[in-house]
């Protein structure tokens, strides 16, 4: 894997953390971004090293997907199995498919197999191939409803 594309991988993965932050603590946007710009992106942490990342991308997905919250939560659950809905999904789950579904939708210039991929790499990170086989089944979706309508 090539530099920029790691770098973007390090920005998705941090986006996914920074989504599910905010999920979990309500941090205002520009805390949000200013904390993972100091302490996260490209910090050790506990003998953990965070990769550097993409830090214009990482900005654009996590501003991006909390101010289109709404047309993302609605194209997530269009594609939800009948009965289930977004307060049923794993916080962590609904950060990686906020992620996605926001690139799917907002950066025509990543492809949609990029986007599912690396989205599903990420939840194999926090879960099962179940999972992850149900974030690559509604994230491709998603990216092929997307993609068809521009």
């Amino acid at each position: 894997m090539n530099k920029r594309a790691q770098s973007r991988s390090a920005a998705r993965l941090a986006a996914v953390q920074a989504l599910y932050q905010h999920e979990m603590e309500s941090t205002p946007v520009t805390r949000l971004i200013h904390e993972f710009h100091q302490h996260r992106i490209g910090a050790i942490v506990e003998d953990a090293e965070y990769a550097d990342a993409d830090v214009p991308f990482f900005d654009d997905i996590v501003k991006g997907a909390l101010a289109r919250l709404p047309e993302i939560d609605a194209a997530i659950t269009a594609r939800l199995a009948s009965g289930w809905s977004m307060e049923r999904l794993d916080r962590t789950m609904k950060a990686i498919l906020r992620a996605g579904t926001y690139e799917l939708i907002a950066r025509s210039d990543v492809p949609v197999g990029a986007v599912v991929s690396e989205y599903v790499d990420v939840a194999k990170a926090f879960f099962d191939a179940r999972e992850a086989g149900f974030a690559n089944g509604l994230l491709d979706a998603i990216g092929k409803a997307a993609r068809a309508s521009n």
